[in-house]
């Protein structure tokens, strides 16, 4: 072997080393988790007002390996939409004082989008907007009997197309949670699980309020159990709350719209470190705080994003 050729071969070799860690390194940097955020709502105890929490307050878990708080931070702006199941009893129609009094003592740093879930979809009335006297002046009366649709499928089209941007997103839906499309006499709505997946997919907090519909008061005793039920899981699980006063219209929406703006207030961004894998998964996390007499609503899990 001359000298060239033991040049030309170790050359080579040097080539293919380069290639192989080149190769290594570009898969080892598409396996580094991205950031996940996911909105966590302080509450007090016996409706008394949460201190507030900082970084060092909190400790997340994945399964049971505790994992790093990357960033914590209180929620300023919101996107807030407001859902009202167009089957509702036009009756319901009496609380928009109140509803219209919630509207307009947002802060100036929350958008009100007003829809109304009539065949599936969400019908919009007023788009985001910072101008909560335009928000409040969409509400209409419900139109009632014949406009039975699925308050699911409307939240997954309301959803879908929610605007990319938002540092905090909510809705806020009215509905008697009976699915008039695809619902019967089962336990849990055929739509539920999908409609809760894509909320926190998109970390939205989904809050209800149970109101009847429009239909005959037999079938509604018959089957309010199962929505109500229904209502509950959705809210639980997207990390908010589910009012009901059984089975009837409630006397006032005033003390559950004051729960849910002090919820509101009380609100954090937590972003930390997770990977999905090739097509990204859903994850179950738990908050934890040594701070007194406070909790957390969280999501029931979060989307961990596919690795870039």
């Amino acid at each position: 072997m001359n000298l060239q050729t033991f040049f030309r071969r170790v050359c080579l070799c040097f080539f293919a080393a380069a290639v192989v860690l080149g190769i290594s390194s570009s898969r080892a940097a598409a396996r580094e988790p991205g950031p996940v955020t996911m909105t966590v709502t302080a509450v007090g105890n016996k409706n008394v007002p949460p201190p507030a929490v900082r970084s060092d307050d909190v400790q997340l878990f994945q399964g049971k390996e505790r994992r790093q708080v990357a960033n914590w931070k209180r929620g300023e702006t919101l996107e807030l939409a407001i859902l009202i199941d167009d089957s509702l009893d036009s009756t319901f129609a009496g609380q928009f004082s109140d509803l219209k009094a919630f509207i307009m003592a947002q802060p100036k740093t929350t958008s009100i989008a007003v829809a109304y879930a009539r065949n599936g979809t969400a019908m919009l009335a007023q788009d985001f907007t910072a101008d909560h006297a335009l928000a409040a002046k969409a509400l209409r009366i419900p139109i009632g009997g014949g406009a039975f649709s699925s308050p699911y499928l409307a939240l997954q089209d309301l959803v879908k197309r929610w605007p990319s941007a938002g540092e905090r997103r909510s809705i806020l839906l009215f509905s008697s949670g009976i699915d008039h499309f695809r619902g019967g006499s089962q336990l849990l709505d055929p739509d539920l699980d999908t409609t809760i997946e894509h909320a926190q997919k998109q970390n939205i907090n989904v809050w209800t309020i149970y109101a009847p519909d429009a239909g005959r008061r037999g079938r509604r005793f018959f089957r309010a159990s199962n929505a109500q039920s229904n209502l509950t899981k959705l809210s639980d699980e997207t990390g908010a709350q589910s009012y009901s006063l059984g089975f009837g219209a409630p006397v006032t929406i005033k003390p559950y719209l004051d729960e849910i703006r002090d919820h509101l207030n009380n609100q954090y961004l937590l972003t930390f470190a997770g990977s999905g894998g090739k097509k990204g998964r859903f994850e179950r996390v738990r908050l934890a705080t040594e701070l007194p007499k406070v909790k957390f609503m969280t999501p029931s899990a979060v989307f961990l994003p596919a690795s870039a």
